[in-house]
């Protein structure tokens, strides 16, 4: 029986998020799921108000490198996936997305890039493990 049908990765870049793509393609393989790739554009973050907008492009642009990057991985391990881009709280982001894709399990790096960088994926892998309505599988 496969309760892993439906894999979901958040990625931010870091090397965390990295092996935890790594991680999800092999049990890809091993429990025949899909997968769904997520990068979320935190809007929360404050910005100055004239420069929100140029911030908010870049962060999409990095989230269409980020998702391009992974989506060489999954080719590489013979797998095609689902990569979506969201914007708004990391967190409930990737609750919605759990729910509408039916995921069962979410395969997250313990840290992230940092709160300069991106954000911490450490609180929000911790997050997670608290709201989410599926496994957290959280990769070191």
């Amino acid at each position: 029986m496969n309760n892993f049908k439906k894999i979901l990765v958040p990625l931010d870049g870091s090397k965390y998020s990295k092996k935890a793509l790594q991680r999800a393609c092999e049990m890809v393989h091993a429990f025949d799921s899909q997968i769904v790739l997520i990068y979320v554009v935190e809007k929360s973050i404050p910005v100055n108000l004239l420069d929100r907008k140029e911030y908010l492009q870049l962060l999409r642009k990095y989230g269409k490198k980020i998702l391009s990057d992974a989506n060489e991985v999954l080719s590489k391990n013979g797998i095609s996936g689902k990569s979506l881009i969201k914007e708004g709280n990391i967190v409930n982001e990737i609750d919605k997305v759990i729910k509408e894709e039916k995921c069962n399990l979410v395969v997250v790096g313990n840290k992230g890039l940092g709160t300069v960088a991106r954000f911490l994926l450490g609180s929000v892998s911790n997050k997670l493990s608290q709201s989410s309505s599926c496994s957290i599988m959280i990769v070191k």
